[in-house]
Parts: structure tokens; sequence; C-alpha cells
């Protein structure tokens, strides 16, 4: 299921780039229905970063949901690798358990709008591959997923005014 969100931000593409790739960023982040992330990696190259994360859904799952994990833990990592010079990049995601069953993928672009202003946008899709039940599981992910892209972008904002 296709998702797509898109934010402007009081920072330039180098500013917000710098917040998505710092590891610290993301473990103070107070995301709803998840731990705090344990970082996997994260290291830098150039003008690229990979920030390697991995999360433990703790909120309430709906009975679809419930299937999909068959009684398991819900546990995803969460991959972004990002061209900070070029303000593009990758956000890929998949369960830690049978990873071919819930997976997605999304681009990530920093367009500058006047110079102090950025446009981040993130558009992607998730996939919950199980026969009968997928396409109902991935319309009771995606509104979450969507969720905490809009309080991640309000991180940023507030990071972006502190600094």
């Amino acid at each position: 299921m296709h998702f797509e969100v898109q934010h402007e931000l009081s920072g330039s593409p180098t500013a917000v780039a710098a917040i998505l790739c710092d590891p610290a960023f993301h473990e103070g982040l107070e995301l709803p229905d998840v731990s705090a992330p344990e970082v996997i990696e994260h290291s830098t190259n150039g003008d690229s970063c990979v920030c390697k994360l991995r999360y433990e859904f703790t909120g309430h799952l709906d009975p679809i949901a419930q299937k999909v994990v068959a009684g398991k833990k819900l546990e995803w990592n969460q991959d972004l690798t990002l061209d900070c010079e070029r303000g593009s990049g990758t956000l890929e995601f998949s369960a830690s358990v049978d990873p071919k069953r819930l997976n997605g993928q999304a681009t990530i672009a920093l367009d500058p709008l006047d110079g102090t202003r950025t446009r981040l946008t993130i558009a992607g899709d998730l996939h919950v591959r199980i026969p009968l039940l997928g396409g109902r599981a991935e319309k009771a992910i995606v509104p979450g997923i969507v969720r905490r892209l809009e309080v991640e972008a309000d991180g940023i904002e507030a990071a972006l005014e502190r600094s």
C-alpha cells in the first residue's frame, strides 16, 4: 500500500539531513506505539550516511495485525541511506522475523525551497505478503507509519529551532 508525506521545514536540506542521520535524534524522539530504537549501525562516507535502527512495536495490535505477527514480538529494522549533498535517499524497513512477509521501502527527497526552508518528502510502499489478510493488514498498518512520520517531522522542526 502506498503512502506519502510532505513537510516544509525551517532549515536547509543539509541541516535536515544532518538531523535525519543523527542516531541520537532518533534515540531521543518519542514516537507513538514504538520503543526507543536500538542503533544497529551508523556510518558516514563522504556525503553519504547510513543509519540502521531496530524498533519494537509497543502499542495495541488489532486482530488482523495479531494474525500477521502470530503472537511474536513485532520488531522491525529500519535502514536509512542518505546522500546529504544531493538531498536524496532511501528508507527500507522490514520485520525482524520473516522480513519477506512484512516490508517496505520509500524514497526521501530534501528539496530546497528558498535557501532557508526545505520540503521533506517521503514516499513509499508497505507490503504485507499474507494470503487473504495482506491488503487489510496494510490498511491497518499504514496510518501508524504516517503518524510516526508526522511526529518525526515535528521532532526535526524542533531540533532545527534549537540549533
